[in-house]
Formats: structure tokens, sequence, C-alpha cells
């Protein structure tokens, strides 16, 4: 038993079972025992991969796209360059590396990381480390999407909303919520009474008996939070995550050491995520946005396919077989490239970022 179970084991004793929501956020952001909050699980020595360290042509591109939508948006300055959820910064420091050639960009640019985790801020800082002369003064962190500057703002969020805490609901002949209890001494899922007040809108609308719809809260707070920054002085905001327009059933998931694992086995020890409702983001922000596209098609209509084979000059053997295998791992439909989708948000009466597709409502 991890010390968080037993922790979480008596308060559910003390106050009665949690919500699938309270728990993801202890299990992930507990100040002593958090998944987030104690290490760096990134990479090969942790639990994930994200696509920013399997290939540097990742944040290249999409540091690219950015630029691209801040010069049709007549280069704003100054301007907010954030990322949420930042990871080890290795995004971020790509997307630097590629607009160094970008006129004005570097000198408009305000570099703000949404990150809560003091390990991670750490490793982020050693990361940017480079970019922190020529930075000097422009480059901060902040805890919440709200504390980000008011002006234009240009945002990437890879692999952050799924980790944002959700609350599950079964519908039976009534809707139940999924709670996280004690049984014989261990955490166990169970459902709450039935729900007085019947849950309304997409995506409880039509959903059958024996479905399970997810809600994330803290997602729709955080679209809420960016909303304003861009309506009212311009930018855009690209999401790449795995989910779908509409995510249904039960995808709450663990992770430990790259393996699946129950959510319930290991809190604290294991990452959690479940799938991202793209739909629901939409409705949050209330924003011109694109329509959904994979991740694979996006990177390729970006240009991967010919950066990947200018950094192939001059590699060969081993190197040049993993160069080929993380562009293979970013972009093919049986890998990354069709399970990760991604979707732009963008200033009214402004362009979409390029490499999206078209709202099919534009």
């Amino acid at each position: 038993m991890t010390a968080l179970a037993a922790i979480l084991l008596r308060r559910i004793a003390a106050a009665g079972p949690i919500t699938v929501a309270d728990y993801m956020a202890e299990c992930l952001m507990h100040p002593d025992h958090g998944y987030y909050a104690t290490r760096d699980p990134f990479g090969t020595g942790g639990d994930f991969i994200t696509a920013p360290e399997i290939s540097q042509m990742f944040g290249e591109l999409l540091g690219l796209c950015l630029a691209q939508s801040w010069l049709d948006q007549g280069s704003p300055a100054p301007f907010t360059l954030a990322e949420l959820g930042p990871g080890r910064g290795t995004l971020l420091a790509d997307i630097l590396r590629a607009t160094r050639g970008v006129p004005g960009f570097h000198d408009a640019a305000h570099l703000a990381l949404v990150e809560t985790s003091p390990v991670l801020r750490q490793v982020q800082a050693r990361t940017l480390e480079p970019h922190a002369a020529h930075l000097s003064g422009r480059l901060h962190w902040h805890g919440a999407a709200s504390d980000l500057p008011a002006m234009p703002l240009f945002l990437i969020a890879n692999e952050f909303f799924d980790a944002l805490p959700i609350r599950q609901f079964l519908r039976t002949d009534a809707w139940h919520e999924r709670l996280v209890g004690g049984v014989d001494g261990k955490l166990a899922f169970g459902l709450s009474p039935p729900l007085p007040l019947l849950p309304e809108g997409p995506p409880f609308d039509g959903c059958p008996r024996g479905g399970w719809v997810e809600v994330c809260p803290a997602a729709d707070m955080v679209m809420r939070d960016l909303s304003p920054r861009i309506l009212r002085h311009g930018g855009a905001a690209i999401v790449v995550d795995y989910g779908g327009w509409r995510s249904l059933g039960d995808t709450l998931q663990a992770l430990r050491r790259h393996t699946p694992e129950h959510p319930l086995a290991n809190p604290g020890d294991a990452d959690l995520t479940a799938h991202v409702d793209f739909e629901a983001l939409c409705r949050a922000s209330g924003l011109p946005h694109t329509g959904v596209t994979s991740q694979g098609n996006l990177l390729r209509r970006l240009g991967i396919d010919a950066r990947a084979d200018i950094l192939a000059r001059g590699m060969k053997g081993s190197a040049l077989a993993a160069h080929r295998a993380a562009h293979r791992r970013l972009t093919d439909g049986a890998e990354m490239g069709s399970l990760f989708k991604a979707i732009a948000f963008h200033a009214p009466a402004s362009a979409p970022p390029p490499g999206f597709d078209p709202h099919p409502d534009a």
C-alpha cells in the first residue's frame, strides 16, 4: 500500500467516499505524495514519453506554426508565449530554437510556463537556461492559466488536459456518480445513490443505459481563463492530446513504469489520465476554433516529412534508425499519429494557425 493510499483510506473512513476527481487530484498533486509534485515522470527513466521527448521535430513544427499565426495577426508586441504543463521544458526549448529566425518574435515574446510541480519547475529552468539570458526578465512561471498576463497570447498545451481531474457518471435507470471508497482496507470503486437532478446537455443527452459519461470541470475552467485573453488581445492556442470530439465511456487509466495498471492500484506512484473531450473544450472557450485533426495529419501538413529528410542527412547506423523510428512514432496511424488529436483556437476575424482543418461550420 502506498503512503497516499493510507491517507485516502483514513479520509474516506472519516468523511465518506470521494469523487473520482478528488481522487485524481490527490494522486497527481498531493504536496507530499502526489505523482507530479514529487518526481520527473518523463522519458525512458520515467513512466511515459511525450512527443517532444521523442523528437525535436514536434516542437520545431508547432513552434513555427505558432510563429506564423503571430505573423498573420500582425506581429503583436509584446505577447505571451505560453505552455500549459511544460514537462521538462523540452517543447518550449525546441520552439525557441526553431523560431530564432522569425523577425521580432523572440524580442516581443514573454515566456510563461504554467506549472505547479516544484520538481518540474527546476527541471524546466535547467532546460531553458541557454535561453535565459536573451529572455532576461521575460521568463516566468505561473501556477494557473488565470495568472497569465493580459496581452496577446500564443499558447500550446501538449498532453495537459488528459491529466486534469474528471468526474464519472453511469446511467442505469437513473444517473449515478462514480465514487472511490474503502472495502476491506483497500480502495474500491462504487456508485452514489441516484442523483436528484438529472444531468443535461452533451454528452449526457442520448447516453444509453449502461453508458459512462466523463466531465472535466477543471478543463472548462482553464478554457474560460484563456478565452478572454485571446478574445480581447488576440492570439491562438494549440491543444494536442488523446481523446475525441465527444468522449464517451470509461477512459480513466493509470500508467506506471510504462505499463498500464488499475487506477486504484498505486495512488501517488502512477500517472492517471482520461481521454479529452474536445467538444467540451470548444463549448467552454467560446472562441473560433478549427476542426479536430490527427497528430500525424497535422505534422505532415506542417512539413515533418521534409524536415525528417533534412535531419537524416549525415546520419547513419543506429542514429539514423532511431531518427526514422521517431518520425514513424509521431506520425504513423498505428502509433501516436492517430491516437493523438489536435485542435486550434484563435482570435475572431483571424486566420486559424496553418495545418489545421477548418471548422465544419466555418
